[in-house]
């Protein structure tokens, strides 16, 4: 069982590191100008903050969603998430340039100890 839930987790983080090099292609063709480091610093941003915090939230729905639609629905919901929350977390006057580290890694801790319970339960 728990080999099962592991070798489909692999697969879809080679799935996830596939969509980050068409990203960087994609974002190289756009930005022809730019330079490269450039460009994989944007990119590793963006799935810091969406992709990978939006993938780990909705680990729980495994089962019920495939890949794709786990991974869009996740980056909405990790956008939504991330902004309401650094809104309120900059009221109570923590500094905003502690949000993009502190608030995608709580979202995946939380995220992987809510689908790690999901994913390793027992189907009788």
């Amino acid at each position: 069982m728990k080999k099962e839930v592991f070798n489909s987790l692999r697969k879809e983080m080679q799935y996830i590191g596939l969509m980050f090099l068409l990203a960087m292609l994609i974002f190289k063709i756009v930005f022809f100008n730019e330079n490269l480091v450039v460009l994989l610093r944007t990119i590793l941003s963006l799935f810091w903050l969406f992709v990978l915090p939006g993938y780990c939230v909705l680990l729980y729905w495994k089962d019920k969603l495939e890949f794709i639609e786990r991974l869009i629905i996740g980056v909405i919901i990790s956008a939504g998430i991330i902004g309401v929350f650094s809104y309120h977390i900059g009221l109570i006057g923590l500094n905003v340039k502690y949000h993009t580290f502190f608030l995608p890694l709580a979202i995946i801790l939380i995220g992987l100890i809510l689908g790690k319970n999901q994913l390793f339960l027992k189907k009788s």
